[in-house]
């Protein structure tokens, strides 16, 4: 088992070739631990499994055995722009992923916004893999019945999609948070030399252009909520102004075994403004024997 001193960027790196034509990145963290937890990260500019997760890694890993992907597009993930709706392409890559790594026990999955809405398609495409889901403002099972359509954040991202400016990114970031000093210089720079190079920029639109293909029902993924057999931790931020806190009705109506926990003073990342009792309420759920 690392030590928690010793997870860092870089004693933590994987890559895996999963296909002939693709490659994804991944941090691996809490080896020797008997359960596995997937982190899927949100689909911002510049995001990646680090980038969302780094601080929760090492505490997940004292109890888990931790796989942070890089879903593909972000990262150091490759980049095809010629793929499926993207729940489903990032769903099926995760699956690739854990039969490379020999991984056939069910695995327990935590999901940011794009990230839970990978996690969703996984448990629906993939059931007998699929342990529990842990699931912050997820896309696709977030369906606003007050709020407006595009929120706030959907709209910062298209403005960023349309105009790759650090101006863009740096507007987009702030909407994610309630805690403004959360978006440093540092951060937006970090996400800045990420999300603009040629590839990721072409790799994001052809992730939105997903979501309106002939497919684009596999988005829709509050349809098949109730077919999720599995416990459902829903996590929210009171002041989501990405996918609303109203968002979640739906799916806390659908999904048979949900739960849903609200955190006051909090944006789109829970798991880092929130950062303590998050940690506490995902491992109590993960490790709670009530089936």
């Amino acid at each position: 088992m690392t030590a928690i001193d010793e997870i860092t960027y870089e004693s933590t790196s994987r890559f895996a070739q999963v296909r002939d034509d693709l490659r994804l990145h991944y941090h691996e963290a809490g080896v020797g631990n008997d359960t596995t937890i997937v982190l899927l990260h949100g689909g911002g500019p510049g995001a990646s499994s680090w980038s969302n997760f780094a601080k929760n890694i090492p505490v997940l890993a004292q109890r888990f055995h931790v796989l942070a992907v890089d879903q593909p597009g972000y990262g150091r993930s490759d980049k095809p722009t010629e793929h499926p709706q993207y729940f489903v392409h990032s769903a099926s890559a995760l699956k690739d992923l854990l039969d490379t790594l020999g991984i056939t026990d069910r695995v327990h999955l935590l999901g940011n916004s794009l990230g839970g809405g990978a996690a969703v398609r996984f448990a629906l495409d993939y059931p007998e893999r699929a342990g529990r889901l842990v699931l912050m403002g997820p896309g696709g099972l977030s369906v606003n019945l007050f709020a407006p359509d595009p929120t706030e954040g959907v709209k910062n991202l298209g403005r960023f999609s349309y105009e790759p400016t650090r101006e863009n990114l740096e507007a987009f970031l702030r909407i994610m948070v309630f805690d403004q000093s959360l978006i440093t210089p540092e951060l937006v720079e970090e996400r800045f030399a990420s999300a603009s190079t040629p590839e990721s920029l072409a790799s994001a639109k052809a992730m939105g252009k997903s979501f309106s293909s002939a497919e684009f029902e596999k988005g829709m993924l509050w349809r098949d909520a109730y077919k999720l057999r599995q416990r459902v931790l829903l996590i929210w931020g009171r002041e989501d102004r990405v996918n609303p806190l109203d968002g979640a009705l739906v799916a806390l109506k659908m999904i048979p075994r949900a739960q849903l926990h609200v955190f006051g003073g909090c944006g789109h990342w829970a798991q880092l403004e929130k950062f303590d009792e998050f940690n506490r309420l995902t491992v109590d759920f993960l490790t709670d024997g009530v089936e």
